[in-house]
């Protein structure tokens, strides 16, 4: 299955649409410039249990990076993450 994650920087959010129902999403906020709070990941009850929310997770962490920002994991998916994947320690902001 191939995943199209959309960013719509607009609303601040990533997500992967669903013909007929809910998009599964990755939303955040701007705390300070630069610093992105990653606060809510939902994916509908018929897509779970295919890493939808690790690939969400994952493309804003990236997008994080690659635009030099830091990010705070409001969202326990985001936070547990990185817990599996500590290359993404360097870019979480102290809290």
């Amino acid at each position: 299955m191939s995943t199209n994650i959309i960013h719509d920087e607009e609303d601040l959010r990533f997500y992967i649409p669903f013909e007929g129902e809910e998009d599964a999403e990755l939303t955040y906020f701007y705390t300070e410039d630069r610093i992105l709070d990653f606060e809510h990941t939902f994916v509908p009850d018929s897509q779970r249990g295919k890493g939808l929310a690790g690939k969400l997770v994952k493309e804003g962490l990236e997008f994080a990076k690659t635009n030099d920002c830091k990010i705070i994991a409001s969202c326990p998916v985001v936070e547990a993450y990185i817990e599996r994947h500590p290359e993404y320690q360097e870019i979480v902001h102290p809290v």
